[in-house]
């Protein structure tokens, strides 16, 4: 049987982590890469040149201006407590798995509390949200209306439902077909105002989008792109339609890859993990430079204390009226 190169390819296995990233030396060694590609730059005046390394403070001290620097100041790792060994362990799980991985699972890993691996978690997809979301898609997107989330006893069936989350995906592809671009984002509803948002939000002006029927997706239109609706009916019906072939296949993958690896996930979050899986799609061909590559973001991210991580989440959420101890 022929295999996949995609899915064959052969990532950062555990024994190439340890080894290029085993040590607290080594992990420093690669932040400071990560940070300054070009050699070390004095965040004060702007010198260029190699720096003093403080042994006794693991600090970086300019040869001109002599200010000290530390490798974690200004990131997303700044005042961390935790061994750097344990951030890229965790960056490691979340970049090489197949699916996502819980709170509760990377705590056993990295032999913290539930809370420091929650933290560690949500700071990291933020991270990968965000890295994403500054590329508009371009070309001819297909975009279509999903719901997260089952019905709740006693409560309205069918969409609607107070348990489901609305949210967008849209998906762009090259000359041949090919998917090569996704944005996953949550909504209010499936309103005109709202999806003209997305539209303008994560659609490239040039672009070609193709919908299906819904009401709401005359938005697109009104954000002033070139909309094409296609009427496809109910059911399995517009399962078969080959215009949206590509973003059937992925909102199924995304669907089963939250199942498979969040057991009880909110709607408050959900934009986070919408983001996890996005950064997974557009890096599916290099598994092995995921991590460095979120590395890099890393330490291009400001530092996030708790309450703008919480304050990020919310935004993120934008104004869904969902009770905070629903969960699927």
């Amino acid at each position: 049987m022929t295999q996949n190169p995609l899915q064959f390819q052969k990532g950062l296995s555990l024994p190439d982590f340890l080894k290029e990233y085993g040590t607290e030396e080594q992990c420093a060694q690669a932040l400071e890469r990560w940070r300054w590609p070009q050699g070390f730059i004095c965040p004060r005046c702007g010198g260029q040149h190699e720096p003093v390394r403080l042994r006794t403070r693991a600090l970086l001290q300019c040869r001109h201006c002599h200010h000290q620097a530390s490798l974690t100041a200004g990131t997303l790792f700044e005042a961390t407590k935790l061994p750097l060994a344990t951030w890229f362990l965790a960056m490691f799980l979340l970049t090489q798995q197949q699916n996502g991985i819980a709170a509760l699972e990377l705590k056993r890993h990295l032999g913290v509390a539930y809370l420091t691996a929650w933290r560690i978690k949500h700071k990291l997809l933020q991270v990968m949200k965000e890295r994403d979301d500054h590329t508009p898609l371009g070309g001819v997107i297909e975009v279509d209306d999903a719901d997260w989330g089952g019905e709740r006893h006693g409560a309205k069936p069918g969409r609607g439902s107070p348990n489901q989350v609305p949210f967008i995906a849209a998906l762009s592809c090259n000359d041949e077909g090919h998917p090569i671009g996704l944005r996953l984002g949550t909504v209010a509803g499936f309103r005109n105002t709202e999806v003209e948002r997305f539209a303008q939000r994560h659609c490239d002006p040039h672009a070609s989008v193709l919908t299906d029927g819904l009401a709401g997706f005359t938005g697109i239109a009104h954000a002033g792109f070139e909309h094409q609706p296609l009427v496809t009916g109910g059911g399995y019906r517009r399962m078969a339609i080959p215009e949206f072939q590509w973003l059937n296949t992925v909102l199924g993958n995304v669907k089963n890859s939250l199942q498979g690896s969040y057991h009880h996930l909110s709607g408050q979050p959900l934009p986070r993990y919408l983001g996890e899986f996005c950064y997974r799609f557009h890096r599916r061909f290099d598994l092995a430079a995921r991590l460095p590559r979120l590395g890099w973001a890393a330490v291009r991210t400001p530092p996030m204390p708790h309450r703008l991580l919480k304050l990020a989440e919310a935004v993120s959420y934008t104004h869904l009226t969902l009770p905070t101890n629903r969960e699927v």
